[in-house]
């Protein structure tokens, strides 16, 4: 009840009176109007470095990284945790463990600084990581990310700082749409929770034959069109987070309530990203036993996220192209060189015979879906290569 990851998680009235939440003891927290997130900024500039994967690993299955220890398995044995790390490296720890006894100050959003003593605190590594030279923490996450709990690194890092004679660097860490992003941070000043300074973002992705330019052409000239579904044509502008979202359901059906509250998604993106997935075949919606609304992958869901990256990929693609609307957008992409204007995509909304979308206002929301989700489409050599 007190683990709010993301901003994003907070309860209603925490976000209402700006208010967050930390753990002092085991069993005792303190509430103030901390600052206690920390954004998260993708460079898109960056891209990722290629690596192999060993032939003689057999027990981690680079196509199905769907739980935050299986993506830290993978980004150690392939050598991106020593590329991070800038030497050979062996895990040594990760769980649960106590924080001893240590003060700091924490920075409020009326701009105060509040002095707190934390004793005992249950801390939790994802993966911890020592060199010749130094040690290095991890957290991290299976999805995109807009925020953090910096309380996920600080408290470790201020324990591990005591423990060990070597410099302690915190990382945070990010497994989405098959790219292992790593930011790497410094604690300027040790005794201040908000001293935390991004220093480098490296991604990395497995090496792979890489999507081009004329696959996407082949694409959009042989994939077969669909008939628009009677669900709510999409407003969820960012594909990746679809992605993510196909990637939580791998492992498990999920509840609206469990996305919401576990991800970084609030209630309406869970909705609009549910919604989504719904209208390209690849999720859905059911009620279990207990009368709970369910959300699952569909027989093609499955199957997509499963094959490896470039095909993954281009299968995803060809679930928006089938849909008329993004075709055509994308058909006057190549044609001109450039995707159309917004008035030109509302023109060929307009003429798709898309479900219920009638008023000029929603014509412009979901415009910037279409726009969106071309986009990604569009820039797929360039981040798949």
């Amino acid at each position: 009840m007190a683990k709010f990851d993301h901003f994003s998680n907070l309860p209603k009235i925490f976000k209402e009176n700006k208010l967050s939440i930390l753990p002092i003891t085991r069993s005792s927290y303190v509430i103030g109007d901390f600052d206690v997130y920390q954004k998260v900024t993708y460079d898109k500039r960056i891209r990722p470095i290629q690596v192999e994967f060993p032939p003689d690993i057999t027990t981690i299955d680079p196509t199905n990284l769907y739980s935050e220890s299986s993506a830290l398995h993978c980004a150690h044995v392939t050598g991106m945790i020593d590329l991070v790390l800038g030497e050979t490296s062996k895990q040594t720890i990760s769980g649960r463990m106590s924080s001893k006894e240590f003060d700091f100050n924490i920075g409020t959003r009326s701009g105060h600084t509040q002095s707190l003593t934390i004793k005992n605190a249950q801390v939790e590594i994802d993966g911890g990581y020592e060199g010749a030279r130094q040690f290095m923490i991890v957290e991290a996450k299976n999805e995109t990310v807009e925020d953090f709990l910096v309380r996920q690194l600080y408290y470790p890092y201020r324990l591990w700082q005591e423990k060990t004679h070597k410099p302690v660097m915190p990382v945070f860490f990010t497994y989405s749409n098959d790219i292992f992003s790593f930011f790497i941070y410094e604690f300027s000043d040790d005794k201040r929770y908000n001293s935390i300074r991004l220093l480098e973002q490296k991604d990395y992705i497995i090496a792979q034959h890489g999507i081009s330019e004329s696959d996407i052409k082949n694409l959009c000239q042989s994939v077969g069109t669909v008939n628009e579904p009677e669900i709510p044509f999409p407003q969820a502008d960012s594909f990746p987070r679809i992605v993510d979202l196909l990637g939580l359901l791998v492992n498990s059906d999920l509840g609206k309530g469990d996305i919401t509250l576990n991800y970084d998604f609030d209630e309406r993106q869970t909705n609009y990203y549910t919604t989504a997935g719904i209208y390209l075949g690849l999720i859905e919606r059911y009620t279990d036993e207990n009368k709970n609304v369910m959300f699952t992958l569909t027989k093609l869901g499955k199957n997509i996220m499963k094959k490896k990256t470039r095909e993954k990929y281009v299968s995803l693609a060809g679930t928006i192209l089938a849909h008329e609307v993004f075709r055509q957008v994308l058909v006057e992409y190549f044609q001109f060189g450039t995707v159309p204007e917004r008035v030109r995509v509302i023109e060929i909304m307009k003429k798709s015979r898309l479900y219920n979308v009638n008023s000029e206002s929603t014509y412009i929301r979901r415009s910037s879906t279409v726009i969106s989700w071309v986009n990604w489409i569009i820039n797929l050599p360039n981040t798949y290569q």
